[in-house]
């Protein structure tokens, strides 16, 4: 099977109105849904094409009743959910959902880190292919707010092997780490969050043909624009939204090609 420590391998929504985000997404990203028959609970596969790239389920009751707001959730691979999960436990993680074998899937476990941000965790069954460029349609940068990127850094670097790519001051020594896996393309940036911002967490960037046109969609299926669109080193545009049922997520425009 191809090496997938580290790589970003599945993306979920849990929202309170599945079928109306299905719709709201499909607008903005041009995702399609298929229905997923292997579970207990109904569950729907975001497409890209013929591909899936994610999944789309109600928010558990329980998870309401704590608290919880629809959100996206990333999975990141790993050859050995239960000894990642240890070890993510010795550097100071919370364990949300214990490791669980899913039939003809995977295992899997969802964790916060030590400054709280949640994520998965995700051995699939099958192979998952090698790691390819990003297309329209399948997300392409992972960013991580949090309180103490440094820590965050040491702790997922000691997790899955990320590396350190470049490196942004964003202004009074908070400084915008981007990382990758060995050798690999950029996957995401690590910084430390605003204090406008209340928890520690992960925002999903998804690729979109035309940033301008995504927001507009976002607008007119009844979410809301957070920041942007605005231009990025390099060129590239981003903006940073909320879907109708109150889940961040964001999008991402490559700049149009000079060659």
């Amino acid at each position: 099977m191809s090496d997938y420590r580290g790589r970003f391998l599945w993306y979920e929504l849990m929202t309170t109105d599945p079928a109306a985000a299905g719709e709201f997404y499909s607008g903005v990203i041009g995702w399609g849904t298929q229905a997923w028959g292997g579970g207990e609970k109904p569950y729907t596969m975001w497409m890209r094409g013929e591909t899936p790239i994610g999944g789309l389920m109600e928010l558990p009751a329980e998870a309401v009743a704590e608290g919880a707001p629809p959100h996206w959730l990333a999975y990141i691979g790993t050859a050995d959910v239960d000894a990642t999960l240890a070890r993510a436990a010795e550097l100071g993680a919370r364990v949300i959902v214990p490791a669980m074998d899913l039939t003809e899937v995977g295992r899997m476990a969802i964790l916060a880190d030590p400054q709280g941000a949640v994520f998965a965790i995700y051995a699939p069954a099958t192979d998952v292919g090698d790691e390819a460029p990003p297309e329209a349609g399948d997300f392409s940068w992972h960013e991580l707010a949090t309180s103490d990127w440094e820590a965050a850094w040491a702790f997922y670097s000691e997790l899955f092997g990320w590396e350190k790519t470049d490196a942004m001051d964003m202004g009074e020594g908070n400084m915008y780490q981007m990382f990758s896996r060995p050798g690999g393309d950029t996957l995401g940036g690590i910084y430390n969050r605003t204090p406008e911002m209340p928890v520690s967490a992960w925002l999903l960037y998804a690729r979109v043909p035309g940033c301008a046109d995504a927001v507009g969609a976002v607008t007119a299926g009844g979410g809301q624009v957070l920041n942007g669109p605005m231009e990025v080193p390099g060129g590239d545009e981003i903006a940073q939204c909320m879907d109708p049922q109150g889940a961040a997520f964001a999008v991402h425009s490559v700049a149009a090609s000079t060659d």
